[in-house]
């Protein structure tokens, strides 16, 4: 058994560690640490993540108070920007390094559009845009949700030559359609003259909620339920992953990659466990495998370091994966159903989160006033 970082360890699998958190104080040694003792390649944000940083802390009070005095009439959506722009853009120098070594496939730090623009494509495009252009870095990635709208906004944003994280992915069905819309978007962008060549995108897959809301609808099937329980996301996942190797070693990507396009990564999101009975690390053990990232958040973090076992994983049980979801559907549940919910619940979270975020900077502004 090796004594090495474990989390080392997956990087040298061919697996990207991002961290999933940001929080100011911990952008300077705290986070080089990560950096070089950890590996960690990337760093992910959602408004959830931000309203823990900013609304429960006072960190962030000085600069409320600086952003207020100069100009009274800021609204509370601005002064987040602000907040969130001044703490991307030091993520991002951090992990320039990375991205530099890495020639522009890690070191990536992702800033997502407001949540309340999920079903609106011009909106997205519009924001998705003035972010990239306000953080003025080469390593940020732009976060767009992979609803309907978001679908044809990250070709959008593709093909204009944004780098985007799409997130709350729960269905193979969608995540294809994301992969064939950055197909799409570089060929629009290739066929104008621009390059595609620094351009990074990843497809965030989300896992454990998965299971959290399939284990529920197997608790009344007695044992044939209970031999499912804990395994269809990762099985999920999988079969995901088996539409990445085909889609991204067809004949059309050749002609992309011969330009010098890169394969949009998958990105396992949601890996934290939610279920006690299960181990607090699968849903990284399990999901080890070439050309993808988990982002994970510090407490699942700090248990893989400490007890995480490294081997590619990915790679194998194709067949049991496809198998675990027929066994699902005989049982009379439709993944898609579920998948449909989660990614309007994970919405609604965000919003929810982004809604609570900016009535505690309205409130702190009261404060500081």
């Amino acid at each position: 058994m090796s004594s090495k970082n474990p989390l080392v360890l997956a990087h040298e699998a061919g697996q990207s560690l991002w961290l999933d958190y940001i929080q100011r104080s911990m952008l300077g040694d705290e986070l080089q640490s990560m950096i070089h003792e950890d590996h960690i390649m990337g760093m992910t944000s959602n408004p959830a993540i931000f309203e823990n940083a900013i609304a429960k802390t006072d960190e962030y009070d000085a600069q409320l108070a600086t952003e207020i005095k100069a100009n009274e009439s800021i609204s509370n959506l601005e002064l987040f920007n602000q907040l969130a722009i001044q703490d991307i853009q030091a993520a991002a120098d951090a992990f320039r390094s990375t991205y530099d070594s890495t020639n522009g496939i890690d070191g990536m730090v992702s800033l997502e559009v407001a949540p309340d623009l999920a079903d609106d494509t011009a909106g997205t495009v519009k924001m998705g845009l003035d972010l990239h252009a306000r953080v003025n870095r080469p390593n940020l990635m732009i976060k767009v949700p992979g609803t309907k709208a978001g679908v044809q906004a990250f070709e959008d944003l593709t093909a204009a030559g944004v780098n985007v994280n799409v997130t709350l992915l729960f269905s193979v069905k969608r995540y294809r359609e994301i992969a064939q819309a950055y197909i799409r978007g570089l060929e629009r962008r290739h066929a104008s003259g621009g390059e595609i060549d620094k351009i990074a995108s990843v497809a965030s897959f989300f896992v454990s909620r998965v299971d959290s809301a399939v284990d529920k609808a197997l608790e009344s099937k007695g044992d044939a339920g209970k031999a499912l329980a804990g395994k269809v996301a990762i099985a999920n996942a999988k079969v995901a992953y088996g539409h990445f190797v085909n889609l991204f070693g067809s004949e059309k990507w050749q002609k992309l990659a011969a330009a010098g396009a890169r394969p949009q990564r998958l990105l396992w999101a949601s890996t934290g466990t939610k279920n006690p009975e299960y181990s607090d690390v699968m849903y990284v053990e399990e999901l080890i495998g070439p050309q993808t990232v988990n982002t994970v958040p510090p407490a699942t973090l700090e248990k893989f370091r400490d007890h995480g076992k490294v081997s590619v994983t990915l790679m194998g049980g194709l067949a049991d994966a496809h198998k675990q979801i027929n066994q699902l559907a005989d049982l009379g549940i439709s993944l898609d159903a579920i998948t449909d919910e989660l990614e309007q619940a994970g919405i609604q979270s965000f919003v929810e989160a982004f809604d609570r975020l900016l009535k505690s900077i309205d409130s702190k502004r009261q404060a500081l006033s």
